[in-house]
């Protein structure tokens, strides 16, 4: 797996932030989503806690949800944070890292994310904060990408590699499987850890609309770079063409997500 580089992720949020809503689909998908499992929960916390809270989406729900819960968002990227407060003046925002959360031990009742948690890497020691900053017998709730996310793309740029043997390092984004993000919870503490996954697909014009989307948000490849793109313009073409011939539709290409969504129980 690919190092993730967190000032990388850092920087490329926050530049693209002003456009991150209007472009990331199926993270709003991801959201609705996992509004309608919260909703589904008996919960009534003074406090709540958003890590990755972004551009503020989440929050402006849960807001609605819980008129009376001391909200806070958490997010690396400054120009997300700005966004945010424009969005919604309620709630506190931070520039800060999910990996040190800048909090008290125990003072939160309820920790939520969504769509973050796959630009984090040891998911272990990112989930102890959580359990540190939570009260006993609190939850945390969050959502993030697995394992099948984008196979399309990694797929097809692996077999480009070969076809045009220009093998080269894997820079592709590689994601958690259910077991993993189970295994990280358990290490960092929580118990009644639960992980339900659901696929959601989005349908592109072609391969470069895709690849455009994903820079679009911030979300391009987070490893540290060796030079030359994925592996220079040979492959890339091949690329495309492996894509559009295995995973092409009469509308487009299909491009899939994978979402986990999870949950633990600070003792």
């Amino acid at each position: 797996m690919a190092e993730i580089e967190r000032e990388l992720v850092r920087k490329s949020f926050s530049s693209h932030a002003q456009q991150y809503d209007s472009l990331a689909l199926v993270q709003k998908r991801v959201t609705e989503r996992f509004t309608e499992l919260l909703q589904s929960t008996p919960i009534s916390p003074a406090s709540l806690l958003d890590i990755g809270s972004g551009t503020g989406r989440l929050l402006e729900t849960v807001e609605r949800m819980l008129p009376k819960t001391d909200l806070v968002g958490i997010d690396l990227a400054f120009g997300m944070t700005i966004n945010a407060k424009n969005r919604l003046s309620r709630a506190a925002f931070i520039c800060g890292d999910a990996e040190n959360l800048p909090f008290r031990d125990n003072c939160f009742d309820l920790a939520v994310s969504t769509s973050t948690y796959q630009w984090i890497s040891p998911l272990e020691t990112a989930f102890a904060e959580v359990y540190r900053v939570l009260k006993p017998k609190t939850s945390f709730c969050f959502a993030l990408f697995g394992e099948k996310t984008l196979f399309e793309l990694r797929e097809s740029y692996k077999s480009a590699a070969i076809s045009t043997a220009r093998p080269a390092a894997d820079r592709t984004h590689q994601f958690s499987t259910a077991q993993d993000v189970i295994l990280a919870l358990t290490a960092a503490g929580f118990t009644e850890c639960r992980v339900k996954d659901e696929l959601e697909t989005e349908i592109h014009p072609d391969v470069p609309a895709l690849l455009r989307c994903l820079k679009g948000i911030g979300a391009g490849s987070a490893a540290r770079s060796s030079g030359g793109g994925l592996s220079g313009r040979s492959t890339m073409l091949r690329m495309m063409e492996i894509y559009e011939r295995n995973y092409g539709t009469n509308g487009g290409v299909q491009a899939s997500y994978q979402v986990l969504y999870g949950s633990g129980v600070k003792k």
